[in-house]
């Protein structure tokens, strides 16, 4: 069985070996530190299961994961992510993604959730299928599912106080884009300044401060 890990803190890669380890024995990994590397591992290997991590810096795993279901490639995906469940796992999940776990789970969990992924299933946390089973019965209105992958991303950002700079230096693009991307988002959330953005996403409870 190969296993691709995708994160870029080799510590967190090699734990998750280990983990993995002991459940799948034999199992071959490869491993990738950024989205580049990881998109020329995919394309140039066949792999069983990807593990990925959405905060990357430059391009994120949401960009891979697009990249990934763009080619139409079926092999299954599970997002291990630092970020709470409520900012991401709706997202990726209708990204294309098999699962989402955030990295403070369980070691056991994460093994069932790849277990399960292995064998066609999907696994998500009952928080995330509450989420789920919401938007059916109540289909998302809200103006930040309008927002690209990357808008949506400088939004929580933004809100968590962070300046475009330091913004951009994490994501590796410069300010100037930055600046682009909160003009979008406050044309598409009808806001006005990041005291606004901030309100707008602690009151949606995206992000936990």
């Amino acid at each position: 069985m190969k296993i691709l890990l995708v994160d870029d803190h080799a510590i967190f890669r090699e734990g998750l070996k280990r983990i993995l380890l002991e459940e799948f024995d034999g199992a071959v990994f490869g491993e990738a530190g950024n989205a580049t590397e990881a998109l020329e591992r995919i394309w140039k290997g066949k792999w069983d299961i990807i593990l990925l991590d959405i905060a990357m810096h430059g391009r994120t795993g949401l960009d891979v994961l697009k990249e990934i279901r763009r080619s139409s490639s079926m092999v299954p995906v599970l997002i291990l992510s630092a970020h709470p469940e409520e900012q991401y796992a709706v997202r990726v999940l209708k990204a294309g993604a098999s699962g989402y776990l955030t990295k403070e789970s369980a070691p056991q969990e994460v093994a069932n959730a790849v277990r399960k992924l292995l064998s066609g299933g999907k696994y998500i946390s009952g928080g995330v299928a509450e989420h789920l089973a919401a938007e059916i019965q109540s289909p998302q209105t809200d103006p930040h599912t309008a927002l690209s992958n990357r808008e949506y991303q400088v939004m929580l950002m933004i809100a968590a106080g962070k300046v475009p700079k330091e913004i951009g230096s994490e994501l590796y693009l410069s300010t100037k884009t930055i600046s682009t991307y909160r003009s979008r988002i406050l044309e598409k959330l009808n806001l006005r300044n990041n005291a606004e953005i901030m309100r707008y996403v602690m009151d949606r409870k995206l992000a936990s401060f």
